[in-house]
């Protein structure tokens, strides 16, 4: 018996999860690089799907308009004492 065949949604979206090679690549860096940023709290969290561990795009979208401009400080260099000194 032949195999339906697959029919391609008919709306384009984005998908809302992403694995981490994909959002490391939505954020334009590499997945080492990722993984520092989740770990420092400059990315956020994933969720957890049974074993799946995936990233809410929207939440990637927010973090990542949360980083400083070059030649800014964040607003926690600004509010730690000495950071801003460090940069």
């Amino acid at each position: 018996m032949a195999k339906p065949e697959a029919r391609p949604d008919p709306v384009a979206y984005a998908p809302l999860g992403l694995s981490r090679d994909q959002a490391a690549r939505y954020v334009g860096v590499g997945a080492t690089k990722f993984d520092e940023m989740v770990f420092d709290g400059r990315m956020p969290k994933p969720k957890r799907v049974d074993s799946r561990v995936i990233w809410n795009r929207l939440a990637l979208e927010a973090a990542f308009h949360d980083l400083p401009d070059e030649g800014s400080l964040n607003k926690w260099d600004k509010t730690l004492p000495g950071r801003a000194a460090r940069i």
